[in-house]
């Protein structure tokens, strides 16, 4: 009875756990530029004294859907989406360098042009920093161009300009904080070629009926491991009755 409780006791532990990963996307649904994590089980032999004569369900996350999220038309100035693959370079709450689709700027009040979350833009010399500005207009290659307060039209002065990466998939790699960084832990050099779609912002690429379909059928994976450590429950107070008779 123990080996089938603990068999059923690891499946649900890491049921909860695949039914967490997937509650985060859940709940991210509607995150710009969020990035699906993806989900599997697998069977691992219980090793130990003797012969691998158990098995037991093993939850991981073999890595990150890098799929596109729809394009959101906003109008608006600061909304920015990349056209086809590629990241805008942003400072992580670490300092560090990391990488993100994520393109609904903003300014904050000491002029930094950030992400919707918080984190500053990068440009060509760090997070670029935006003066006070009649108009501020960002152009297809990512270059910040502004009419300076109190000027006219005619006297627009360039700021910066947005580093975009676009390094292999395979090089990189999502961390705790939702952000994309270089394996080899090196900043990823900037790509002259990208290009953005001004007036837009990407979506998250989280497939909404797929992920409630999960949820369910992992309630109800749950609910069966459960059912069965009631059972091996059922059998050991059985067998301990039939030990007693007589």
């Amino acid at each position: 009875m123990d080996r089938m409780l603990y068999v059923a006791m690891s499946g649900a532990k890491e049921t909860m756990i695949a039914q967490a990963n997937n509650s985060n996307n859940l709940a991210n649904a509607n995150a710009p530029g969020f990035l699906a994590d993806l989900q599997q089980f697998r069977s691992m032999p219980v090793f130990g004294d003797g012969f691998p004569t158990r098995a037991y369900g093993l939850s991981e996350r073999p890595g990150t859907d890098f799929t596109h999220g729809d394009q959101v038309q906003t109008g608006r100035d600061l909304d920015v989406a990349i056209a086809g693959n590629g990241w805008f370079a942003v400072q992580a709450r670490d300092g560090g360098e990391a990488y993100s689709r994520r393109g609904d700027l903003n300014l904050d009040v000491n002029g930094l042009l950030t992400t919707g979350n918080g984190l500053p833009v990068i440009g060509n010399g760090g997070p670029i920093a935006i003066p006070p500005a009649e108009k501020l207009d960002i152009a297809p290659d990512g270059t910040i161009s502004i009419v300076p307060l109190g000027q006219s039209s005619v006297g627009i002065a360039v700021i910066d300009r947005i580093k975009m990466v676009n390094p292999a998939i395979d090089q990189m790699v999502k961390g705790k904080d939702g952000l994309l960084r270089m394996r080899d832990g090196n900043p990823a050099e900037a790509d002259g070629s990208m290009r953005l779609n001004s007036g837009a912002f990407e979506g998250s690429n989280v497939n909404i009926v797929n992920a409630m379909v999960d949820m369910i059928e992992l309630s109800r994976r749950y609910e069966m491991q459960v059912k069965m450590m009631q059972t091996a429950k059922a059998m050991d107070e059985s067998s301990t009755r039939i030990m007693r008779v007589g």
